[in-house]
């Protein structure tokens, strides 16, 4: 285990294999030419890791865990672990219950107080406190999405949740439903409020939701219909109003695809999207007067089914996980234009399923 030099960044990858894997890596990665090294393997309190997250200040990681009991109790688990600081090294601390079946997304609150877990399995959204010390109290929130379900033909399915810059109010990708469900969020308690949703498209299917970093701005990515969708946001209110809906596939193709992930470039000026089925990464321009997108290309990810990727804190590299190739691929990302250039560099991990560096 060594300690970062020079331009060199820590990354933690989960790999998601039924606790056949090594379920947890390092690697260390090289801020000149996007090399990646293979670092340690974690095992220890995690069986089938789905989502990890660092805090803000990189002294905890949390992780989605997929089991279907937790400590005795039905249900998924979230994971917490001490980060050394010299070494990038992890110590388990504790897990909590997820407080529904197959948690796929954490969130943490800007001070760090709160993490937020979305369940794709049952649809619930729940809120545990990080103590001081990085360990996880027992949920003090729960949500339930099957309330919003309607005629009660549809399943939900939560599959992200994501806090404002300013604490105040909390967004769900709600999958099964259609919808992303808005609550209010109360940063002292970490209780939440449904207070509203927006409507998609029928079978759009929302995944994952995230804000420019200017909070002026929004986006959602439709797992089921290929779609991107830019709004303007209300920090006052919470509201949402919808700018555009975009398709993520070049004209003319014609097969199946699930989109996955979806993150603002630190500049503000791009947004990227994952296809799993045309194996890509959707690049559009942001205007960011108007936080109207514009889409600028498509770059292949190298491998097969890219769940997950992520942009490092400078904006100048991508890293990539594609889930059924068990590969992770770099990119160099342009400044100016948002397009990705391979670097041929990559790292063999069964199953990669997220992504983080250390912030």
């Amino acid at each position: 285990m060594e300690q970062p030099t020079g331009n060199a960044m820590r990354m933690y990858v989960a790999s998601f294999n039924d606790g056949k894997s090594d379920r947890l890596w390092l690697f260390q990665f090289d801020g000149k030419t996007g090399a990646l090294r293979p670092d340690v393997r974690f095992c220890e309190g995690v069986h089938s890791p789905l989502y990890i997250e660092t805090d803000g200040r990189g002294r905890f990681l949390f992780v989605a865990d997929f089991v279907e009991n937790c400590d005795g109790r039905k249900g998924g688990a979230v994971c917490s672990y001490a980060i050394d600081a010299a070494t990038g090294a992890l110590r388990f601390l504790n897990r909590q219950s997820s407080e529904g079946m197959v948690p796929c997304y954490i969130g943490v609150s800007a001070d760090g107080r709160f993490i937020q877990v979305a369940n794709y399995g049952t649809g619930a959204v729940a809120v545990l406190p990080v103590a001081e010390s990085g360990e996880l109290g027992k949920a003090v929130a729960v949500t339930e999405h099957q309330s919003l379900a309607g005629d009660g033909k549809k399943k939900p399915h939560a599959h992200s949740i994501v806090l404002d810059a300013a604490n105040r109010f909390a967004f769900a990708g709600e999958l099964g439903l259609d919808k992303v469900v808005m609550c209010r969020f109360d940063a002292a308690t970490g209780k939440l409020t449904t207070a509203g949703a927006w409507d998609a498209k029928a079978g759009a299917g929302p995944r994952h939701f995230t804000f420019h970093p200017n909070g002026r701005f929004a986006y959602l990515i439709n797992e089921l219909d290929s779609t991107v969708v830019a709004f303007a946001y209300d920090g006052a209110t919470g509201a949402l109003m919808e700018l555009q809906t975009l398709t993520t596939l070049p004209d003319g193709f014609t097969g199946t695809n699930y989109c996955a992930d979806l993150h603002v470039h630190p500049s503000g000026k791009f947004l990227y999207g994952s296809n799993r089925g045309h194996n890509s990464i959707a690049i559009f321009a942001i205007d960011t007067g108007t936080g109207r997108l514009q889409l600028a290309g498509h770059e292949a990810t190298q491998g097969n089914f890219p769940r997950s990727f992520i942009l490092d804190p400078t904006g100048a590299w991508m890293v990539v996980a594609n889930e059924k190739s068990n590969t992770i691929f770099t990119f160099r990302v342009d400044a100016d234009t948002g397009a990705l250039s391979a670097t041929g560099h990559k790292g063999d991990v069964v199953a990669p399923a997220c992504l983080t560096f250390l912030r």
